[in-house]
């Protein structure tokens, strides 16, 4: 069944184009520079983006997570290892990200396998984060069952008091991964639903291009 009132809702995309003569030669490059005019635009949470994960069952699971760090070998994110996507990828590597922004018309899917990163890189951005969230990652046994809320911030209660005045280390069940890309689609919103799909593909450790019909 169809309901009008949600079928109904479209819009129009127009405000750019993605040609293959415009394009830079390396995804990395071509990230930064789509990124950059996020950021011009002002759009919040701009570094958001869904991280999709299979689990035992094979049965997809997506959420969104926050981008920490970007670099040629890929992009960083953190989370509890032991919560529901940690111990997914610990059980299939290959995972996809997808940024949108809707204020640019533009979506950005990227393919890739997952590794954990260094504990030096992990330790250097738990330490810059604020004592909060600090406290809540040693708190909270992500995608474990609690019986209420107060439980939960009994929990919290009790690390705040424990480390009053004290350095928070870095629980050892917390840290970074790295996505490592062998596929980039970017899409840009065109006239018509006429979208602009341009993918970049690894091949043989080259970067290949090729357009999509949407």
């Amino acid at each position: 069944m169809i309901k009008p009132d949600i079928a109904s809702l479209r819009l129009e995309y127009a405000q750019s184009e993605l040609n293959e003569g415009s394009i830079l030669d390396n995804p990395f490059l071509q990230f930064e520079q789509w990124f950059q005019e996020a950021i011009n635009a002002e759009i919040k949470e701009v570094n958001a983006m869904t991280l999709a994960t299979a689990d035992e069952n094979n049965h997809p699971q997506a959420r969104i997570v926050l981008l920490k760090s970007w670099d040629n070998d890929g992009f960083v994110f953190f989370t509890n290892y032991k919560s529901k996507k940690g111990k997914e990828l610990e059980g299939n590597n290959k995972a996809s990200l997808v940024f949108f922004w809707k204020e640019l018309e533009r979506q950005l899917r990227i393919q890739g396998s997952v590794q954990k990163i260094d504990f030096s890189t992990t330790k250097e951005y738990f330490d810059s984060r604020p004592l909060g969230s600090q406290l809540g990652a040693l708190a909270s046994d992500q995608s474990e069952i609690i019986e209420n809320r107060e439980a939960l911030e009994s929990k919290y209660d009790e690390v705040a008091k424990k480390y009053a005045g004290e350095d928070v280390p870095v629980p050892s069940h917390w840290g970074g991964y790295i996505v490592k890309p062998h596929l980039f689609e970017f899409w840009q919103g065109r006239k018509s639903r006429m979208h602009d799909r341009i993918v970049y593909e690894e091949i043989d450790g080259l970067w290949n291009t090729y357009r999509l019909q949407p």
